[in-house]
Order: structure tokens, then sequence, then C-alpha cells
């Protein structure tokens, strides 16, 4: 057998490479003051022509390729001769865009998706869609609606887009209240949303250097930090008392602490980095028992009194506080923290699961269980609701053992 000349083919594209430039090119077009929906399609054009092309001769520049490609489309677009001539030459006289510009159109493109004439849910889901580069269908996975009805919602919201001013349109609070909206969605579908809102989150710190946004990279970064525990063999919901905390992501609390120390000493306190400190505070203790719960206490003091309007105070900062003053202070001081808020947060199943978990320490047992299978009855997530059924029960049959 004699060898004969090898021929390789050409290398194979770079889909992670290529996706990261669609966000920075997008937004690139719309600072052109392009209509939003149809950049994106002459982008995604664009896409379609790189995927054909790159392998046998792919550019110097990739970005610039894109935006030149997709301009030229949305030349193509225009039914004047007369305009087509204006934009080919206004084109060709622009210089490709330059890598400092990248982390400006990011920050540009996430204040667009975040418009405040959007719904929460349209800013979501165009955030997805536009800067995190996910396709229509998984994002309609992760949040369990038919793909039709997620293509509808991301249509609508590039319609209410049309016409309006998109220069840094919301504020920065707008942007992390969205990024924090995704991470918190969870893992679902084909698509870890945690995930994404991480890597949005840390595009973001790179172009912005205001406290509050490593404040929130930071207690993704903690909180993500869990995720192998939360849930048992058998998807069952482990809550943090319970959790084998050798499943944690040490290398995640790490680069959390190290993030929230840098926004902290900025010394321009906000939400999400008081939320980061007491996550941390929980990731350092070698057990549940551990936890110094009189600085998760004072932290909570401090995430409570951000808001004067007890109406308008966090629900989950509320009741974190009254859990950690039931630990650092006792059980029966923690389920008075819960009394003073019954009148706002006595409907919501969470009350009803803090004031079990704290009747439970206090070894009040037939209590912890009827209010285990209170807020079983008012959750409306299946797992959530399976833990709190499974929570009465053992507490039931601890008394039927006594």
């Amino acid at each position: 057998m004699t060898d004969g000349p090898v021929t390789e083919g050409p290398p194979p594209l770079d889909e992670g490479a290529l996706r990261a430039l669609v966000p920075r090119v997008l937004a690139g077009l719309v600072r052109r003051g392009e209509d939003f929906d149809a950049a994106e399609d002459a982008l995604q054009e664009a896409l379609v022509e790189a995927l054909r092309v790159w392998p046998e001769s792919p550019p110097r520049d990739p970005r610039a390729w894109l935006t030149t490609v997709a301009v030229r489309r949305l030349v193509d677009a225009r039914r004047s001769a007369a305009s087509r001539r204006r934009r080919e030459d206004a084109v060709d006289a622009e210089p490709p865009p330059g890598p400092a510009e990248q982390g400006d159109d990011t920050l540009f493109l996430l204040f667009c998706c975040c418009h405040p004439d959007l719904s929460p849910a349209s800013q979501v889901a165009l955030t997805l869609r536009a800067v995190g580069g996910l396709t229509t269908r998984e994002i309609a996975d992760a949040f369990f609606v038919p793909e039709a009805t997620m293509a509808q919602r991301i249509s609508r919201a590039k319609r209410t887009l049309q016409g309006r001013a998109l220069d840094r349109p919301g504020d920065l609070a707008v942007v992390l209240r969205v990024l924090y909206l995704v991470f918190t969605t969870g893992h679902a579908g084909r698509v870890d949303l945690a995930d994404e809102a991480i890597r949005l989150a840390r595009q973001l710190t790179l172009a912005t250097d205001e406290p509050e946004a490593r404040g929130l990279l930071a207690l993704m970064l903690l909180d993500h930090a869990r995720a192998a525990a939360r849930r048992d063999g058998d998807g069952r919901v482990v809550t943090l008392d319970r959790q084998d905390r050798s499943l944690w992501d040490r290398r995640a609390v790490a680069e959390g602490v190290r993030v929230l120390q840098s926004a902290l000493v900025l010394e321009r306190l906000g939400r999400y980095q008081v939320e980061a400190a007491i996550a941390a505070l929980h990731d350092d203790a070698a057990t549940y028992a551990e936890t110094d719960w009189p600085q998760v206490v004072a932290w909570y003091d401090d995430l409570v009194a951000l808001s004067d309007d007890p109406a308008r105070q966090d629900p989950a900062a509320v009741l974190g506080r009254a859990v950690a003053v039931g630990h650092a202070v006792g059980p029966t001081e923690g389920l008075r923290e819960t009394e003073r808020v019954r009148g706002i947060l006595g409907d919501r199943h969470r009350w009803h699961a803090v004031r079990g978990h704290l009747y439970e320490l206090d070894g009040d047992l037939v209590a912890a269980a009827d209010c285990y299978a209170e807020a079983a009855r008012r959750a409306t997530d299946v797992a959530e609701r399976d833990h709190l059924v499974q929570a009465a029960a053992r507490c039931r049959a601890a008394v039927a053992r006594a």
C-alpha cells in the first residue's frame, strides 16, 4: 500500500466564537439607527453566509466581515437606489469596529433589550435572544412554553422598540434585575439559564465598574456553587441545612468572594452586594450549624433597611432574616419576626414554610407539620411542594415515634 498525499479539509468553524460576535455586531447595527428587527434579520443572513464562506475563506476580521455583509443586506432591502448608494458609501467609508468597542456594544445591547417600555417577560426573552444568542426554541424550552408563543413574545418586543430612541434607554438597575430573573429561572430545558446569566453578568462587569454589577456576579457565583447539592439522586429538593457540602464548587465560591470584595471596597452598598455577602457566609461555613448567624442577621438588617416601606421590602429578605434570627437568638424570636409581616406575607407559601422550619428548630413538631402542610397546599412548584409534603410527613412520623 502506497502512501498518497494527505489532503486536509478546511478547519472546522468555531461556532462558539461566531456566537460571541452576534451581540456585538447587532449592537453596532442598532447604533447606526437600524430597526432592531431588520438588523437581526440581516445579521442572520450574514451568519448563514459566514457558515458557507468561512470554512474555505476565513476573514481576517470576522466582526467587520459580518457587519459589512449585514449592512449590505439591509441596503439591498431598501427600495430607493439613491438610499442604497448613500448607505453603501457610508459602509465603505466607515472603519471596521475596533476591539475597544466590544464591551460597550454588549452593554449597549443589554440596555436596548431592557428598555423600560418592555414588560419584564419580554426583557428577559429579548436579552436571551439578542445578547445570549439563544435560539427561540431554546428559550421556549427553558420557560416551558411553545416555541410559537415565545416567537410571538420576542416579535412583540422588537415591534415595541421600533421607532424608540435606543441610546442607553434604561438604567443599570433594570439590566441587573433582568439578568437576575434569568438566573433565578434556574436550570430547565436544553439550556442552563443560570450559566447563561453568569456569562452575561461577566460581560456586564467588563463594560461597567458599577459595584452592583460585580455584586450580582458574585451572588450568582456563590449561589450557583451549590447547584450540584440542591437535588438528590431522585431529583428531590435538598435544603441548605441538609446539603452535602463536599459537592459545592469551591472554585466558584473563591471567585465569588474575590468579586464581592472588589465590589465592597468601592463603598457603594446595594442589594446584590448584601445578598452576595450573606451567600458567602453560608458558603464559608463547614456545616449549617457553624454558620455565623449573628453576621447573617447583620447583613439582613442592611438588606431590609434598603427599603424603609415594609410593604415594598423583599419577602425573601424579610423571611431570610427571620430564619437567621431564629438561629442566632432563638426560634421563638424568629417566629415573632414572622408574625410582624403576617399581614403582608401571610398568604405566601414561603411564610408558612419558614414558620415550619422555626417550629421544627424549636422542637414543636406538631406545629411544624401543620405549617409545612399549609405551605405545600399553597406552593405552585411541583418539586418544592413535594419537599414540603415530605417535611410534614417527617415531623408527623417523629411525633408518632415519641
